[in-house]
């Protein structure tokens, strides 16, 4: 079996967080939503569960921070060209989201910025050219 990845992330409003998340390309899967959780599908092997606060902390103990403040992740999905990059964040600002929360990196085989949703949760939007990529670490340096 495909390994698979369920981001988890807690939202204020399940019907706006639906909302932007089909801006930015992912798909609501019903068999997985109801009126406390929604499954929005990226990819056969990427999906994120936005779960209202209630729901999200039946699964922990812990606080929810608030991603407006505070960073506990930085969620990074790939994209198929400079282009979709560009198009995901622009469409993620015009759609509730704040495009580039974060500062744009740009190297001569890879190009990422960034987006956060109306919650405030940061994605990174990175296309990569793995054959044009530097053989050590350390040519990131500068």
């Amino acid at each position: 079996m495909q390994r698979l990845i369920f981001i988890n992330l807690p939202v204020h409003n399940l019907a706006r967080s639906v909302t932007f998340y089909e801006s930015v390309g992912g798909q609501k899967n019903p068999m997985f939503s109801d009126h406390t959780a929604a499954c929005m599908v990226f990819s056969d092997t990427i999906h994120a569960m936005l779960l209202t606060h209630e729901k999200f902390s039946s699964f922990t103990e812990r606080a929810i921070p608030d991603a407006h403040k505070t960073a506990q992740v930085l969620i990074c999905i790939s994209a198929d060209s400079r282009a979709e990059v560009d198009r995901l964040v622009e469409a993620a600002g015009t759609h509730g989201g704040t495009a580039d929360p974060n500062h744009p990196v740009e190297y001569p085989f890879m190009y990422s910025r960034s987006f956060a949703d109306p919650d405030g949760h940061i994605w990174e939007v990175m296309w990569m050219d793995p054959a044009a990529a530097p053989p050590t670490p350390d040519a990131f340096e500068g």
